[in-house]
């Protein structure tokens, strides 16, 4: 069964740029070592809840988009073994704190697919 790695975090809007090559080369990396897909959305239409919403989750300041990300793997096995190469990989960006975006506000997590149509 699938397997999908998500993440959600705020990004300097003035950094998208600099944001999309980082998960340009980030993606080549991840589809080398198993990922079946890699994708990157930039906020666009994510509206503002009462109580919660995906800004006040990534704690977005206002010169920030929201950013939601995931990667599928083929299964779970599949995404811990390349994981575990991707992060070893040379090509992969490595220093988290010279990220374009606070990643300490980064959310993520693992998901089973529960369902695919």
């Amino acid at each position: 069964m699938t397997y999908v790695d998500g993440m959600l975090t705020a990004v300097p809007t003035a950094n998208k740029e600099i944001y999309r090559k980082l998960a340009t080369q980030s993606a080549k990396v991840f589809k080398k070592h198993g990922a079946l897909s890699y994708m990157e959305c930039w906020g666009d239409n994510v509206p503002e809840g009462k109580l919660n919403s995906m800004h006040t989750a990534v704690l977005r300041e206002p010169d920030e988009t929201v950013v939601f990300s995931w990667v599928t793997w083929a299964s779970k096995a599949d995404r811990d073994a390349g994981m575990q190469k991707v992060f070893s990989d040379p090509e992969m960006p490595s220093h988290m704190d010279s990220m374009p975006f606070d990643s300490k506000r980064m959310i993520f997590g693992g998901f089973e697919a529960l369902v695919e149509a």
